[in-house]
């Protein structure tokens, strides 16, 4: 199944990109910056039967996050808790804070037999495709 391109999601996302470059080298105070709603990274593929939806969680509790799938979107919030306080680090790299991800699939699929797993500080989501669009085989006989 083709997904449908669309040419403003790269460019929002280069938009992103250059905004946040510019927050974090020259415009926002550090603890600000820290505190910002952070893109959640993820791979999305097909089966024959369902969606897959992978997103890294490294030190994210299950019950710290919160998925809803409303028709083909899926939205995935949650928050990573900050890491040890009044301390003075050398180097600090990982992102914590609050995290969203809303992703479109364009594909039909049913909400009410999804999964969603931690395995090995990621998460996984199971959707089943609708029915519908799935691949049917018809046997012709010969009469």
């Amino acid at each position: 199944m083709a997904t449908r391109w669309d040419p403003w999601e790269e460019f929002m996302s280069l938009k992103e990109a250059m905004d946040r470059l510019l927050e974090e080298s020259f415009v926002l105070p550090r603890p600000y910056v820290r505190e910002r709603l952070y893109r959640l990274p993820v791979d999305v593929y097909t089966t024959a039967d369902a969606v897959v939806i992978n997103a890294p969680m490294a030190g994210v509790k299950p019950e710290d996050v919160d998925i809803t799938i409303e028709g083909d979107t899926v939205t995935i919030k949650g928050e990573v808790k900050p890491p040890a306080e009044n301390v003075d680090y050398l180097i600090q790299e990982r992102r914590y804070g609050p995290f969203s991800r809303t992703i479109r699939l364009n594909i039909p699929v049913e909400p009410d037999k999804a999964e969603a797993n931690f395995e090995n500080g990621l998460l996984i989501i199971t959707i089943p495709k609708a029915e519908a669009i799935k691949p049917k085989t018809i046997k012709v006989v010969k009469k």
